[in-house]
C-alpha cells in the first residue's frame, strides 16, 4: 500500500453472506458490516472529530509525500498504519487464523505481519505463521501481481518493501492464501488473494491490527483481484453505535432504484491507487463562491486536484479555497467565532444555545462535474453544547484536497469501476 493506511478504522462483521464462488460470488455479490473504531465509546461527536484529525496527520503526510515519491520514481511510500478509521476483523489461511486489517481506500496492498517475523510491531492476535497454511503459496516472479509491487525484487522469491518518511515500513515477499470473512456458518472464503507476508515492519498505532486491506484502484488491492466492477460502502453517523457496510458486486447498488447521478473518477498517472473526483465550484448559503475551477484541477505534475478517502475523518481542501470558504461561512454564520487552536479545527463558532438545531447553518453544495451535491448540516457542522461549540468539519491543506468519511455519512458511496463514475445516494445506512 501506499502506506499502512489511513481509513476508516472498522470492526468487521458479515451479513447474510453466501459461500464463496469465484464464478458466482461477485454475480450475486456480498456484504460485509463495519464498525467504526471508537464505536461504543463515551465520546462526543467532538471528540471523535478530534480523535480522528489526530489518527490523520502522518496518512495527510503520507498522501502528499506519495505523489511527490510517484513523480521521482522512488520506492512507494508506505501508509502509516495507526491513522486508520475503520478496521476488518477477517481471517487468514487453512486454518483460520485471526487477521484483523485496516481498511484503506487509497492504497492498493493487501498485507499483515508474518512469522518467522525479523522485526514486528506488537499486535494482540497472534503472527500469522504460513507455514501452518495448507493452502499458502508463494507466488512467481512473473506473476502479475509481482509485476505489480514497485520497486520489487525477484529471486527465490517476490519480495518488497513499503516506506515513508516517518520510518515506517513493512517489507517482506508476496504470497497467496484464502481470505475469510465472517464466522461460520455464514463465512465467506476467498481463495487465493495476493498479500504481502511481512517480516520486518515498523510502525506505531497498529496495537489492534495485524495490516492492511486494500481497496484502492491499482492490481493488488481486493477490489481488482476480486474483478470487482462495483463495489460500495455506506457509513454511519460516526457518534451512533450503528453498523455501517461494505458491498461487492451486484449487491454494491441492487437496493438502490432510480437513477443516479455521477460524477467522472479521475485518474492520476502519478497515482493510480487513489479516487479522483472532478470538484469545480462550492456554493455556501445561496452564493456560488469566487473560486477559479483551476483551483480544483489535477496538475500535470501529479499535484492538486481532490481524492474521496474513507480513512480521512473530515475535508481538507487547499489553503486558498479553504480561504473563501471560511470567509464565506464567517460571514453568512450568525455566531460569535471562538478560539479553536486547542480542538484542531480551523473555524469554531461559539454556541450560545444547548441545541444546536436552533441555530441556521448556511447549506453547503459541492459541485462535482454532473452532480451537485448537497450535504447535510451534521456532515459539515459538529456541535458539542457542553464545551457551547460547533465547528466546521473541513480544514485547510496543501495541494492535494480530501473528500472525508464524515461528509459521507448516511450516503450509498458507489465506485462503478466499469463506467468509472462516483455515485451518492442519500442513504439510512444502518438500514442497508
Amino acid at each position: 500500500m501506499a502506506s499502512p493506511p489511513s481509513f476508516l478504522l472498522l470492526m468487521l462483521t458479515v451479513l447474510g453472506l453466501l459461500p464463496w464462488s469465484s464464478s458466482s460470488t461477485l454475480t450475486t455479490g456480498f456484504q460485509v458490516g463495519l464498525r467504526h473504531i471508537d464505536a461504543g465509546r463515551n465520546f462526543t461527536k467532538l471528540q471523535l472529530v478530534q480523535r480522528g484529525i489526530n489518527r490523520r496527520r502522518q496518512r495527510m503526510q503520507r498522501m502528499t509525500g506519495m505523489v511527490k515519491t510517484a513523480e521521482k520514481n522512488d520506492i512507494q511510500a508506505l501508509v502509516h498504519a495507526g491513522d486508520g478509521e475503520f478496521i476488518a476483523y477477517l481471517m487468514i489461511g487453512t486454518p483460520p487464523v485471526p487477521f484483523p486489517a485496516i481498511i484503506d481506500t487509497g492504497s492498493d496492498l493487501i498485507w499483515t505481519q508474518c512469522n518467522p517475523c525479523m522485526s514486528c510491531f506488537h499486535q494482540s492476535t497472534p503472527v500469522f505463521n504460513p507455514h501452518h497454511s495448507s493452502t499458502f503459496s508463494n507466488i512467481s516472479c512473473s506473476s502479475k501481481l509481482c509485476k505489480g509491487v514497485k520497486p520489487s525484487k525477484c529471486d527465490k522469491s517476490c519480495e518488497y518493501r513499503y516506506t515513508y518518511g516517518d520510518e515506517s515500513f513493512t517489507e517482506g515477499f508476496m504470497a497467496m492464501d484464502t481470505i475469510y470473512f465472517g464466522k461460520s456458518p455464514k463465512r465467506v472464503s476467498i481463495p487465493h488473494i495476493g498479500f504481502g507476508c511481512g517480516v520486518n515492519n515498523r510502525a506505531t498505532g497498529m496495537e489492534k491490527t495485524a495490516g492492511l486491506l486494500g481497496l484502492g484502484r491499482g492490481v493488488l488491492s481486493l477490489v481488482s483481484q476480486l474483478g470487482a466492477k462495483k463495489f460500495s460502502y455506506c457509513l454511519t453517523s460516526i457518534h451512533e453505535n450503528k453498523t455501517s457496510s461494505l458491498l461487492f458486486g451486484s449487491l454494491a447498488s441492487s437496493n438502490f432504484t432510480g437513477n443516479f447521478a455521477e460524477t467522472p473518477l479521475i485518474q492520476n498517472p502519478l497515482q493510480p491507487s487513489y479516487y479522483y473526483l472532478s470538484l469545480e465550484g462550492v456554493t455556501v448559503g445561496g452564493a456560488l463562491l469566487p473560486i477559479p475551477e483551476s483551483a480544483f484541477q489535477l496538475g500535470k505534475d501529479g499535484s492538486g486536484g481532490m481524492i474521496i478517502d474513507s480513512g480521512t475523518t473530515i475535508t481538507y481542501l487547499q489553503e486558498d479555497v479553504f480561504g473563501v470558504v471560511k470567509n464565506a461561512f464567517i460571514s453568512q454564520t450568525k455566531l460569535q467565532v471562538a478560539n479553536s487552536s486547542a480542538i484542531g479545527l480551523d473555524l469554531c463558532f461559539h454556541l450560545p444555545v444547548k441545541n444546536e438545531e436552533e441555530v441556521k447553518v448556511p447549506k453547503l453544495i459541492l459541485h462535482f462535474k454532473g452532480l451537485n451535491l448537497t450535504l447535510p448540516v451534521e456532515n459539515y457542522m459538529v456541535s458539542d453544547p457542553e464545551m457551547g461549540l460547533m465547528c466546521l468539519a473541513i480544514d485547510p491543506t496543501g495541494s492535494l484536497s480530501i473528500f472525508g468519511n464524515i461528509q459521507q455519512q448516511n450516503m450509498l458511496v458507489l465506485h462503478d469501476l466499469h463506467k468509472a463514475t462516483l455515485s451518492f445516494v442519500p442513504t439510512q445506512c444502518d438500514k442497508v
